[in-house]
């Protein structure tokens, strides 16, 4: 399903339409509650992030539909233990369609085109990103909302990048960027999640440097360009919060 206003992600809105009813089959033989997600309604915005639409999330991760200029809005978690600085990191489960298996972020995913999820105006958009978050965390790793409250999350930035899966899938998004620091019971989900570790800066380079494992591209971009020194300040985070601009990656 695509809703669309006047189009302004450079391919005309009928063309795209056209598109997205023709998509069809891309689907089978993938894991069913998989599968079912992909269904859920995503924001589709244009380059100054502001939303122009929406579009399921199958439609937004077809590559012939990221080729053709869809953007959509989604969200990274980095989640701190208080105690010792440490980075809750994950590992994809395999029955995901896009990036199985692979580490990323303590959280990532969207929100979605629903009353308290979007926003045009970036303050709005923030906040609804932060109720989303704390849905997912609980979806995937089994937190309750009550250990990751709304106002502990401090936004940082937005960055903009695009990254294939397979020829088939990929993603291409304006992601804001969330730090917390909280101590968290999980109650791992694992049609999400296959596994989890707390890491260390120290620790997250070496696992960089172990050719066996596979990170997510967007993962991968904030870590070689500004996690570390977000993580190096991370009890003096003032400086680096509430940024503006959208950086494009």
């Amino acid at each position: 399903m695509l809703i669309a206003h006047p189009p302004k992600w450079g391919v005309k809105a009928t063309v795209l339409a056209l598109l997205c009813k023709q998509s069809s089959g891309e689907l089978e033989g993938y894991d069913e509650e998989q599968v079912r997600l992909m269904e859920e309604v995503c924001i589709v915005l244009d380059e100054d992030d502001k939303p122009i639409g929406s579009a399921s999330k199958k439609v937004c991760h077809l590559m012939k539909n990221i080729d053709l200029g869809l953007l959509h809005r989604a969200f990274s978690v980095f989640l701190f233990d208080p105690e010792d600085g440490r980075l809750l990191l994950q590992q994809r489960a395999d029955e995901k369609i896009t990036f199985p298996a692979m580490w990323t972020n303590t959280c990532c995913s969207h929100p979605l085109g629903i009353p308290g999820e979007t926003g045009a105006d970036l303050a709005a958009a923030t906040q609804g990103v932060r109720r989303a978050a704390q849905r997912k965390l609980d979806q995937e790793l089994g937190i309750p909302p009550s250990q990751v409250p709304l106002d502990k999350f401090k936004f940082l930035t937005r960055i903009h990048y695009k990254a294939p899966s397979d020829g088939l899938w990929g993603e291409h998004e304006i992601d804001y960027i969330l730090f917390i620091q909280a101590k968290v019971d999980l109650n791992i989900n694992p049609n999400e999640v296959q596994a989890y570790k707390y890491v260390s800066a120290d620790e997250l380079k070496e696992m960089f440097k172990d050719e066996k494992l596979s990170f997510t591209p967007w993962f991968k971009l904030i870590c070689n360009t500004m996690l570390f020194e977000w993580w190096s300040n991370l009890n003096n985070l003032d400086a680096f919060t509430n940024e503006t601009q959208i950086r494009k990656m």
